[in-house]
């Protein structure tokens, strides 16, 4: 399993920085979008959705969403995200208990659907055509890749307190920690990259780690949505990975949280 991982990111890593690095604005927001789409098509399996043809309902209704959605307030958006993301918290600290309406419900578990998809496209592009956008969004994958490799190896090696079992057994508290490790080590380098002003650290850095810990939970709400429906990977199009929705469950979460903050501190978006 392990090889066809490095395998697959080998091949698909530089593919999509360079799709980020030269892609004109229209493109890179169709690119995002197809990847939105077929997330959403995975999606409907988490819903309960057991025919092919029935799962194809979901991805049209997120498309006309998504066309909805750009004549919206974006960062309107954005924040209404990040409290969804709060809330969502709560759903997965409370599996299986409160699991009893949501669980159940096609109408619900697609309303988070929406929830999860809509603001990580409209962020993801949001940040990309900002000034000095397709560097700030390199660094924001970059932050969630070497998070998501520290987590792994250190819950390999080190890992015996699980942070949440009754959603994803095999995540430790050693795994966030090696995350959050691997995430300071980026966020220090980045900083000096950039040559930022000493007062803007604090904010560079806490950003950094809230992006990061939100991403763990958009990958334990994926995970429990998963085992709500007894599903192991949300597909198969990726050797080594599971689907679409399993290597953007982190970004789903993290873009929209990054964006906020980005706002907040008044530094990339102004």
């Amino acid at each position: 399993m392990l090889k066809y991982r490095i395998i697959t990111a080998l091949i698909l890593i530089p593919l999509f920085v360079a799709l980020v690095l030269k892609l004109p604005p229209i493109g890179f927001c169709i690119l995002t979008g197809v990847f939105v789409l077929i997330g959403a098509w995975e999606w409907s399996f988490f819903m309960g959705v057991k025919k092919i043809s029935l799962s194809l309902i979901y991805p049209v209704i997120t498309l006309a969403l998504l066309a909805v959605s750009l004549e919206l307030p974006i960062v309107t958006l954005l924040y209404i995200s990040v409290i969804w993301w709060v809330l969502a918290l709560a759903l997965v600290v409370l599996y299986p208990k409160a699991s009893g309406i949501w669980g159940k419900s096609v109408l619900l578990r697609g309303f988070m659907g929406i929830m999860v998809l809509i603001p990580c496209w409209l962020a993801v592009n949001f940040i990309r055509n900002a000034e000095n956008g397709t560097y700030i969004l390199l660094f924001l994958f970059v932050l969630i890749w070497g998070a998501d490799i520290g987590a792994y190896f250190a819950g390999r090696y080190w890992g015996k307190h699980k942070l949440a079992p009754s959603v994803s057994p095999g995540k430790t508290w050693e795994g966030l920690a090696g995350a959050l490790a691997i995430t300071l080590i980026i966020a220090f380098g980045a900083i000096a990259i950039q040559h930022l002003p000493l007062y803007f650290w604090p904010a560079a850095i806490l950003l950094s780690v809230i992006t990061v810990l939100f991403s763990v939970l958009g990958d334990l709400f994926e995970s429990m949505l998963k085992r709500n429906v007894g599903l192991k990977d949300s597909g198969r199009l990726l050797p080594g990975h599971g689907g679409v929705l399993d290597r953007i469950d982190s970004l789903t979460a993290a873009a929209p949280t990054f964006s906020v903050g980005a706002i907040l501190i008044g530094n990339y978006f102004q």
